[in-house]
């Protein structure tokens, strides 16, 4: 096996577990966050409480924030899988907003939630005057409104999913399953029992994809 070979490998073997690791993250992550079951969109206030000391919900947003490289990866594959067929540009310009959309989820991550994790070494009372200028970040004052900007990943997702429903490019299985978990798997905070359940479903489409990608089974 020469260079070449080993670089090949090496590439294919790194999309492989992006497809398997990505999803199974997400998994994790929301199945970290309390209160599963309530049903209860909340406010900003609410989200800070949520946050404040929960250091397995920390972790969680920990992993996802080192995630979004792996969904970067995702987009990439699928625009390169669309890129010979007549759903060319539609996986290109799924991909630029995917990726786009997962650089303002590191950037909402890194922001909101690895912020809260360092403020749980100050006490209760300092905390609590720190609580106006949260409440500032969690509503998106100034410009934390480009968060808003990481809408472009599921929207993104979305129009690949398609394209790859269209071109029969993957499975159809894997298609509807990645199609349907990425329409909701940007759920808003408080009902994340929705959010689970759009990641398994994308963990069942994804983790045998991306072993079929390491066998070399499937174009890579």
């Amino acid at each position: 096996m020469n260079e070449n070979d080993y670089l090949n490998s090496t590439k294919r073997i790194g999309a492989g577990l992006s497809f398997m690791i990505f999803p199974l993250v997400f998994v994790f992550a929301f199945a970290g966050h309390p209160h599963m079951v309530s049903f209860h969109f909340l406010s900003p206030e609410e989200l800070i409480l949520r946050a404040h000391g929960n250091g397995l919900l920390h972790f969680g947003h920990a992993l996802v924030t080192v995630n979004t490289g792996l969904l970067i990866v995702v987009a990439l594959y699928f625009m390169n899988l669309l890129n010979n067929g007549s759903c060319a540009w539609a996986g290109f310009v799924g991909g630029v907003l995917a990726i786009l959309g997962s650089l303002m989820l590191a950037a909402d991550k890194g922001a909101l939630c690895l912020t809260m994790s360092a403020l749980d070494a100050l006490s209760g009372s300092d905390f609590a005057q720190m609580m106006p200028g949260l409440l500032a970040m969690f509503s998106k004052q100034g410009w934390l409104v480009l968060i808003w900007g990481l809408l472009f990943l599921p929207i993104g997702f979305i129009i690949q999913a398609m394209a790859l429903l269209k071109s029969r490019a993957i499975p159809r299985w894997q298609g509807i399953l990645f199609l349907v978990g990425v329409l909701f798997i940007g759920t808003p905070d408080g009902v994340e029992i929705i959010n689970l359940s759009a990641s398994i479903l994308m963990a069942i489409a994804f983790v045998p994809y991306g072993m079929q990608i390491i066998a070399h089974r499937v174009p890579s």
